[in-house]
């Protein structure tokens, strides 16, 4: 079984298999094997629109969705909140926070206004139309103020209606399912989205998401206690990147740095967007490390360093001259920290042949394990390009 936890179609996760490339926005990942149940599990905020589109998307390359399941507790994304999205980005101006403007942020708020609509609420169609009511009065009221485009109650309760009816049969109670997985010793793996500075507790806020992608998050967002997960498995490529806004202490702003993103193709899965890329932040996957209770570490795109002379590792930072003991909690601090990097050998020979940890050049296996001995987290799994076939298997996870 695979669950999503948390975020919503601001998520571009992209699964390569032989020469097909599927880029899933909420559909799990584990959507690509029969005999794997796929969960989209509370805690995630959900554009039926854009769900019923990715799993057209799917059936059309001949991919049966017949094993997902939808939880009726998850929170619904109207398209108002898209529009709201895009207002309330452009009113930031300058310190806006690179939102994906597909209206996330403004249903989580809902969410936790406790004036959201749930997927559950469809099937009750008077109180449903009753809750819409009041919320398009509310969000009309805002648009009106900014000469923006109204909505339409009835527009809106017909097409959610209509939603309903063909997503019917994926809807169900997904805390039971998973809970029964897990009891049943299923391997069930947890699947986020975004990433721990992004968190909307422990990240770099206000430039974070409106959801938990720490591990403490998927507990609540899949609806499972704590001790039911016995692995965390951190995921970093072998160098950093952000998209959006927000502090970037290694940020490559030089060839290198455009030397990195083409090679990587760093570009948004659901944006587009180039994603800014720099020198891996060891303190960053250590600070990721402490507050995810990380027991694996998963480094990917290894070979886009290949043919690089040195590699750098930020080990620390240093602020106003001083060296930072712990990683900072404000803005401010962490924006005007300087890197302390370690300069390593480059191995300048590729890595993309290479199906085993031993096969690897002595300088990459030199710089993994450095990055081991800063994070104190072992790592358990090496991806040396974007086949299946290139993920190096260390320490297997089930």
């Amino acid at each position: 079984m695979v669950v999503r936890c948390q975020g919503g179609n601001n998520a571009g996760h992209t699964v390569v298999s032989g020469d097909n490339v599927y880029k899933l926005h909420l559909v799990p990942s584990g959507i690509l094997y029969n005999k794997v149940d796929c969960v989209i599990a509370n805690g995630v905020v959900v554009d039926l629109g854009k769900l019923i589109e990715e799993l057209d998307g799917l059936e059309a390359r001949g991919i049966s969705v017949k094993t997902l399941r939808l939880s009726n507790r998850a929170h619904l994304i109207m398209p108002y909140h898209c529009q709201l999205d895009a207002l309330q980005e452009g009113l930031k101006g300058e310190n806006k926070i690179g939102t994906t403007m597909r209206g996330i942020g403004p249903a989580y708020v809902d969410k936790n206004a406790r004036t959201g609509l749930r997927v559950i609420d469809l099937f009750f169609e008077d109180s449903f139309a009753q809750k819409l009511q009041v919320a398009v009065d509310e969000k009309n009221a805002i648009f009106a103020a900014h000469d923006l485009p109204l909505f339409d109650f009835n527009e809106l309760l017909e097409e959610f209606i209509v939603y309903r009816k063909r997503l019917e049969p994926y809807i169900a109670d997904t805390s039971s399912l998973v809970n029964k997985a897990l009891d049943a010793n299923k391997r069930v793996l947890f699947e986020g989205a975004q990433g721990t500075l992004l968190d909307i507790d422990h990240g770099t806020y206000p430039y974070v998401t409106s959801s938990s992608p720490v591990a403490g998050g998927f507990c609540t967002g899949a609806g499972v206690g704590p001790t039911k997960i016995n692995r965390v498995v951190g995921v970093t490529k072998a160098y950093t990147t952000r998209v959006g806004d927000g502090p970037f202490p290694t940020e490559l702003f030089d060839e290198m740095g455009d030397k990195i993103r083409s090679i990587g193709y760093e570009f948004g899965t659901t944006t587009g967007r180039p994603r800014r890329c720099g020198w891996l932040d060891a303190e960053v996957v250590r600070y990721a490390a402490l507050v995810n209770g990380m027991t694996d570490l998963a480094i990917t795109k290894l070979d886009v360093l290949d043919d690089l002379q040195e590699v750098k590792i930020c080990i620390g930072y240093q602020y106003q001259g001083q060296k930072v003991d712990e990683f900072p909690a404000d803005l401010y601090t962490f924006g005007n920290c300087e890197p302390i990097y370690e300069v390593l050998p480059g191995w300048q020979a590729s890595t993309c042949a290479c199906r085993s940890y031993d096969e690897l050049p002595t300088n990459a296996k030199r710089y993994l394990q450095r990055i081991t001995e800063l994070t104190g987290v072992q790592i358990s799994l090496v991806a040396v390009g974007a086949d299946r076939e290139a993920t190096i298997v260390i320490n297997n996870l089930f």
